[in-house]
């Protein structure tokens, strides 16, 4: 069998600020933006990754009512997960995340696994983390 990772999704608490967010702080691109039956079907995506996209997911329909407000909680303490990125310049990207006035959770420091990274959270409380793979040795 033969699979490509096509979408992945990300809940979030307000749409538009996390649209704001990942397009002009971390470089993506709006994808889709449709308004569907219940819900509004909002996609970003890297510019050198045109087959993957993020759904900015409201928390709220399809999910069941009564898992609406457990699921705001989590995403605002930032229990859902984790998202990791790559990049070439770790401490350029976290520079850029700062001026954003994003919560910083981690300044960049260099990894026991050899990678540079740094982590701060979305505007919904996402926590992400950025980072650089050193040289081997």
């Amino acid at each position: 069998m033969e699979l490509t990772l096509s979408h992945c999704f990300v809940y979030v608490l307000d749409q538009d600020e996390a649209l704001d967010f990942y397009t002009r702080v971390l470089g993506f691109e709006k994808r889709v933006d449709a308004q569907m039956d219940t819900m509004r079907w909002l996609t970003v995506g890297l510019p050198g990754q045109p087959e993957l996209e993020v759904n900015l997911m409201h928390v709220g329909p399809p999910l069941p009512p009564e898992d609406i407000e457990p699921v705001r909680r989590l995403v605002a303490k930032g229990s859902m997960g984790a998202i990791i990125f790559r990049t070439p310049d770790c401490r350029a990207a976290f520079e850029r995340v700062v001026a954003s006035g994003a919560e910083i959770m981690q300044e960049p420091m260099q990894q026991s696994y050899g990678v540079l990274d740094c982590a701060f959270r979305d505007p919904s409380g996402n926590h992400i983390r950025v980072g650089q793979d050193l040289p081997p040795g």
